[in-house]
């Protein structure tokens, strides 16, 4: 059974038994449910208006801290010795799909 999740202003498709990261949650928190569920695909597709409706999904936190990849933004001005790098790494949290009801 496959559902679409939303966390942190970003959607996700996600089964059961699946790790995947999203931005980061508060530490304390160590099991999430997502009750505003867009689409659920099982036996029977249920698609929502906006969300479905007696569905959620059960989530664990596996590592609340992960650092992203690194990105990088290079601000440059040609023929004026002019050029800024500026870097980060993005915080987020490691969870697991637990069950999708």
């Amino acid at each position: 059974m496959k559902a679409v999740i939303t966390s942190g202003n970003k959607q996700y498709l996600v089964a059961e038994k699946e790790t995947l990261l999203v931005d980061k949650l508060p530490e304390d928190r160590q099991e999430l449910t997502f009750d505003a569920l867009l689409t659920i695909d099982g036996q029977k597709t249920a698609v929502g208006t906006p969300t479905v409706k007696g569905a959620k999904v059960v989530a664990k936190v596996v590592d609340p801290l992960v650092k992203g990849e690194k990105t990088r933004a290079i601000r440059f001005k040609a023929k004026k010795r002019v050029h800024k790098i500026r870097g980060g790494r993005r915080q987020m949290s490691r969870i697991e799909i637990t069950s999708i009801k």
